[in-house]
């Protein structure tokens, strides 16, 4: 596990008794949810602390050949549009539990990239698949965006 401070200045404003935050990737203001708060807030972490390209993440991602509720919560993209991290998300209540990387391995299967990330904006997680071997090690830190490709 890896200690990373998720606290940096987000945008929330409040409308018909609802709190929104503002989600600087897809350009609105989304419901704020607890894990809604974990998501954006790993996002600035990574554009703010590990420079990567703002342009080069998604979210919600629908998975190929899964259906419409399967979605990735962040992914990290090359230039060349190639998939170089998956990240998943949960609420802070939420444990990052065996199920959990599990979740994020299924979604792997159809990606195949080198990195996955599981947090829950307390408990921090990352791991490098090799992709010959199909085996995996845990990292100490998360790697800054130039390193990954």
């Amino acid at each position: 596990m890896i200690n990373i401070n998720l606290k940096y200045p987000i945008k929330i404003i409040t409308k018909s008794r609802k709190k929104y935050i503002f989600d600087n990737i897809r350009k609105k203001y989304v419901r704020l949810t607890p894990e809604e708060w974990v998501r954006q807030s790993f996002i600035k972490y990574l554009i703010e602390e590990k420079r990567y390209p703002q342009n080069l993440i998604g979210i919600e991602q629908k998975i190929p050949g899964k259906g419409q509720n399967q979605r990735t919560d962040i992914i990290v993209y090359s230039k060349n549009a190639e998939v170089l991290m998956i990240i998943e998300c949960k609420a802070e209540t939420i444990k990052i539990t065996q199920d959990v990387f599990n979740q994020a391995v299924r979604y792997n299967m159809q990606y195949n990239t080198s990195y996955l990330v599981l947090t829950n904006g307390k408990n921090n997680y990352i791991c490098k698949i090799n992709k010959d071997n199909k085996k995996y090690s845990f990292l100490k830190e998360v790697p800054e965006y130039q390193n990954l490709l």
